[in-house]
């Protein structure tokens, strides 16, 4: 086989120790091998990072399992040529496994180029990531919150979720501010705080607001309130350091909002998850299948079988099967008449992931052109 590089290393990662295998070769094509293992204190890191420059490694491979790789990459970039490896194609042979047997797997595999490198965004695309994905935890928590009143409310035979439509829109977080700081609303509550179009059911959310509240209950409100109001402050801090970070792609920004279904805050998942420099994938193919939106293939023989979904970023996934969902409610795209074509033939789950590739395939070749989208014209 083929010698790709001459000084790499193969780096197997945990939490507290790093065992690095250093392959190094001289003129007579005589290959010396050194294997060391270093804590992953950001000091022995250092001295990871020395040891390396004085063995003149020019390539490094580590598996991208846990989170532990990251202090490591954040060290270590921009002196070797990194290469992060999926854990899953880079397996050694069944047998004897050890830490050092797998460093020097790795380091083997590298010095005849037989690993592919993980996508990794840049660092302040890193940062918005880290962003994105704690908004969307924080909006899950958020609405975890607001599941918890509902059930208190109907535990104690309030029913006001039953005459509005949405007890957290204007009129409801009168109502239930007031209820959390007299502990009851009457009528003239009532009639202080809700909006002007629900004036005409003023009677019925008063009959709805007579329940059997005690103590008990109306702690658990006050608390799910207060951790509500709380996540509201946090995750409007959160969107502003978000669009702060946005301000380096406001072209990519605009081309994106031009795709049916996309808002900002997908926008900025997007981004943050598979950054704006397309030629880092082959082709639109390859992004589909690293979001996870490409079908599978079991084909042996000539014959098709069944298949299962091949596993990608789960994160930019659901945007794009909220983006899908978007587009099927939507009247004037033609995608929207492609999803529900699809769905009476094979169900709203797979015309879901349907959308979901087409739309980050039209991602692909928006970004690659710097281009705005454009609705297809029909024939004729």
């Amino acid at each position: 086989m083929d010698i790709l590089l001459t000084h790499c290393a193969g780096l197997d990662v945990h939490q507290k120790e790093i065992v690095v295998c250093a392959l190094t070769s001289s003129d007579d094509e005589s290959i010396q091998k050194e294997i060391k293992t270093f804590p992953t204190l950001t000091k022995s890191l250092f001295e990871l990072l020395k040891w390396l420059e004085e063995k003149e490694i020019t390539h490094i491979a580590m598996e991208s399992t846990g989170i532990y790789w990251k202090p490591v990459y954040n060290i270590l970039e921009g002196y070797f040529d990194i290469t992060l490896a999926n854990a899953q194609r880079i397996k050694n042979v069944p047998g004897r496994k050890t830490d050092v047997s797998d460093a020097e797997w790795i380091a083997k595999l590298l010095r005849h180029g037989l690993i592919e490198k993980s996508f990794v965004p840049s660092q302040d695309l890193r940062q918005l990531r880290d962003l994105t994905r704690l908004r969307k935890k924080w909006i899950g928590n958020l609405t975890a919150e607001k599941n918890r009143i509902s059930k208190v409310l109907e535990v104690s035979n309030i029913k006001l979720g039953s005459v509005i439509s949405d007890i957290f829109g204007v009129s409801g977080r009168r109502l239930l501010n007031q209820l959390v700081e007299k502990g009851f609303i009457d009528r003239s509550d009532v009639d202080a705080n809700i909006h002007h179009s629900l004036r005409k059911k003023a009677d019925t959310i008063s009959e709805s607001l007579f329940g059997t509240l005690d103590e008990h209950q109306l702690f658990m409100i006050k608390c799910s309130w207060n951790h509500i109001e709380f996540l509201e402050k946090s995750i409007d801090d959160l969107e502003q350091k978000i669009e702060t970070l946005l301000q380096s792609y406001q072209e990519e920004k605009e081309i994106l909002l031009t795709i049916p279904g996309v808002k900002k805050h997908t926008v900025a998942c997007i981004i943050a998850e598979i950054g704006t420099d397309m030629n880092q994938f082959p082709s639109s193919r390859h992004l589909a299948s690293w979001a996870g939106v490409s079908p599978g293939n079991n084909e042996s023989a000539g014959k098709k079988k069944g298949a299962k979904n091949v596993q990608g970023n789960p994160h930019i996934k659901s945007a794009l099967c909220e983006v899908a969902w978007a587009i099927s409610r939507s009247k004037d795209t033609s995608m929207s008449s492609v999803f529900w074509a699809l769905s009476a033939r094979r169900g709203k789950k797979k015309a879901l992931q349907a959308i979901a590739h087409k739309v980050i395939r039209i991602i692909y070749t928006l970004l690659i052109n710097k281009q705005p989208f454009s609705e297809p014209r029909l024939a004729g």
